[in-house]
């Protein structure tokens, strides 16, 4: 449990972390697969890296500058928080090890065991030795550190382990290792050995007898330290794992000759020397040689210093081998067709005639992909307009765009070259579809475009009609089989003919327009959901029905939180579905007794934003790219779209109603921020399949 300063919010960053204790509870679950529950782990830890990079770097900040900042951090000093935090992850971290070794133990009752360097048998060491000398030496970087003047240079978030030789009293011929022993430590040598990124951390053993071997890339180098260090005439060799996490802040250099793409390009270059926020090391390193490293690198106590386990980048967890078949991961979901939208005709001709609904994983994203070929293929299609935030490696998407420039279509691409570390990626793509005639847009000064959308304008009749779609996630092939997210397909021209005005706004950024439909950050949307919710208000004031329903990422912002509250007190209903931060505190008599919150973590990514406000009967619903945070209502280009199709307005709701109806995955939101499962006497409900089943039931009807 926590405790926080004051009770109308919680931190955020503390609100995080407990987000990533969700995470962490899914790779405990003895009912997830076991591989399954090892991918979690490497989630909870890559989660962990970014949360140091980007918001631990923060506060660290803030602290440096001296700033109170206490209002913005949820009452807390910066100082403070950064200690809490501290505290937090060496908690949550010893619980990770726990969960690892427990899913060791349960993975060798099915003929899988991951052995350490001392578990190899004598008929593996030749397959590994031989590994070890075609593939891993020659990418070995390793430092000898006794003799540099400079600390070398660590990579963010690379691995790396520290040797300790102690060397043997009588000095063998080698001029080399007599240098060294004539330094200031003759009798200890230290090393750095980087673990190559280039190839697989989990590296697949010889069957026998039907059991399956794994062993780290870390144990396997581990073996064969005799082979890199064979100049040395040592008596004992020891080898633990550290690792620097750093500041990922982009500062932007103002030279006025240089393209927004160098800008980038060399910001994300100057990420690598970023201030360290985090150093964690094993625990059981060596006393001496852990002051050795901390004195080389200027680490002090001030710094997060996590002890951890043996292994660091966990991360890599989510690319354990998939062993036995797929027995011990999830059954895949196929994903589904939508309901009378065929990828065999014309969706464009079928759009044109009423609205659709995509909502991946359960449909397949091919509708997104479809919709771009296609009009890169129609003679009739004019030109083709697109917002990109992060793009899959090999994108279909920028492949469709590319095909449409050489069949004479005008297309123009907003890509946000800044989308968190995204940026290399989009980059890469940014220059191949410039190179290739694509009209490019790099957002809005001071503003990150982070709205997903597409219109395209087609010649029928002698005129020019629309057609688009509208999302609340990425066009991304690849999280799109991961992150449940909504698209809508249209045709209605007054949605696009005001998408179409968003387009003409990063084009003429001094130029706002007015929007009657959509809701548009920065300019309109914050003004809108207030009056959203003080409609709710009146309504139950009136002794009307009111009830607000929101599915969100993050609710961190205070004014939006402060509305609920107000909302609450005069007796709106109110269901928050929160996947990650929540700084609102539900259930507190008199602030938010009419407040429920939960949260879901599973198989999918929860990702969509989702707005049902009651409105009397006649539900507003809105499907949307922006959080409630500060950022997406002031900072970022947002749009919410509102859902005039009945059909698909009661599909929004029976959807959400599955998810608010979850007594499997659901845990509850609370001021003590303790993540329990809510379980109740109602038949068992895990949204996510039952969300499957719905969608499958359609196609059936």
């Amino acid at each position: 449990m926590i405790k926080t300063p004051r009770n109308e919010y919680i931190n955020r960053e503390l609100s995080w972390l407990q987000f990533n204790a969700r995470v962490l509870q899914e790779a405990a679950d003895e009912n997830v697969p076991l591989l399954e529950r090892l991918r979690f782990v490497g989630i909870f830890s890559n989660n962990l890296d970014e949360f140091f990079k980007v918001r631990y770097a923060t506060i660290k900040r803030i602290d440096q500058a001296g700033k109170r900042g206490k209002r913005e951090l949820g009452g807390w000093k910066a100082s403070e928080l950064l200690e809490q935090i501290t505290k937090n992850v060496i908690k949550q971290q010893s619980e990770s090890l726990k969960i690892i070794d427990t899913i060791k133990e349960r993975l060798e009752d099915h003929d899988i065991f991951v052995i350490k360097e001392d578990e190899v048998t004598p008929d593996q060491d030749s397959y590994i030795r031989n590994y070890f000398v075609s593939k891993v030496s020659p990418a070995l970087m390793t430092f000898m550190l006794n003799d540099l003047d400079a600390f070398p240079h660590l990579k963010d978030s690379a691995a790396y382990l520290a040797v300790k030789l102690l060397l043997k009293k009588e000095k063998p011929s080698s001029d080399t290792v007599s240098a060294i022993l004539e330094s200031k430590t003759p009798e200890k040598v230290y090393a750095l050995i980087e673990i190559p990124r280039n190839i697989d951390r989990f590296v697949v053993l010889p069957r026998k007898e039907g059991k399956d071997f794994v062993i780290l890339l870390d144990d396997l180098i581990r073996y064969c330290m005799e082979i890199i260090f064979n100049i040395f005439d040592y008596k004992s060799v020891t080898a633990h794992m550290i690792k620097i996490t750093r500041d990922s802040q982009l500062d932007i250099d103002s030279d006025l000759s240089k393209s927004f793409i160098e800008k980038i390009s060399s910001s994300v270059q100057s990420r690598r020397d970023g201030e360290p926020v985090r150093f964690v090391y094993d625990k059981e390193i060596d006393k001496d040689t852990l002051q050795f490293l901390m004195d080389k690198m200027g680490i002090d106590n001030t710094d997060s210093i996590i002890p951890g386990g043996r292994y660091h980048n966990r991360r890599d967890y989510m690319n354990f081998p998939m062993l036995k078949d797929g027995i011990l991961t999830n059954k895949p979901l196929k994903p589904l067709a939508i309901h009378g939208l065929s990828l065999h005709k014309s969706l464009l001709e079928t759009i044109a005639q009423k609205d659709f609904l995509q909502y991946t994983p359960y449909h397949t994203f091919s509708y997104t992909v479809k919709f771009l070929r296609e009009s890169a293929l129609d003679p009739k299609v004019k030109t083709i307009k697109i917002t990109i935030y992060r793009l899959a490696s090999i994108s279909h998407i920028a492949s469709s765009l590319i095909n449409a420039v050489k069949n004479g279509k005008k297309v123009t691409v907003s890509i946000e070259l800044q989308a968190r570390f995204d940026e290399k990626a989009n980059i890469r793509y940014a220059e191949l579809m410039q190179r290739e005639g694509v009209q490019l847009i790099f957002g809005v000064p001071g503003l990150k475009v982070h709205c997903k959308a597409c219109v395209i304008e087609r010649e029928e009749a002698g005129r020019l009609k629309r057609y688009g779609f509208i999302s609340t996630g990425n066009f991304n092939e690849s999280t799109a089989k991961v992150y449940t997210d909504y698209t809508l397909f249209t045709a209605n021209e007054s949605l696009l003919k005001e998408v179409n005005k968003v387009f003409k706004f990063f084009e003429i950024n001094y130029k706002v327009s007015r929007y009657k439909h959509l809701l548009v950050s920065p300019h309109y949307t914050r003004l809108s959901l207030i009056r959203l919710v003080d409609k709710e208000i009146q309504n139950s004031k009136n002794g009307l029905p009111a009830e607000i329903r929101l599915k969100l990422n993050s609710l961190t912002d205070r004014e939006m939180i402060d509305k609920l509250y107000e909302a609450s007190t005069a007796g709106v209903k109110i269901q928050l579905i929160i996947r990650g931060i929540c700084c609102l505190v539900p259930g507190v008599p008199g602030m938010s007794e009419n407040i429920e919150a939960k949260s879901i973590v599973d198989k999918f990514l929860e990702h969509p934003r989702l707005y049902i406000f009651h409105n009397n009967g006649d539900a507003k619903v809105y499907i949307s790219s922006a959080d409630w945070m500060t950022r997406n209502l002031d900072r970022r280009v947002e749009i919410s779209c509102p859902i005039y199709d009945k059909d698909i307005k009661q599909e929004l709701i029976d959807t959400y109603n599955i998810c608010w109806a979850d007594n499997v995955k659901a845990r509850k939101l609370s001021e003590k921020q303790d993540n329990v499962y809510i379980r109740n006497d109602a038949p068992k409900v895990r949204s996510q399949v039952k969300t499957y089943e719905y969608y499958l039931q359609k196609l059936k009807n």
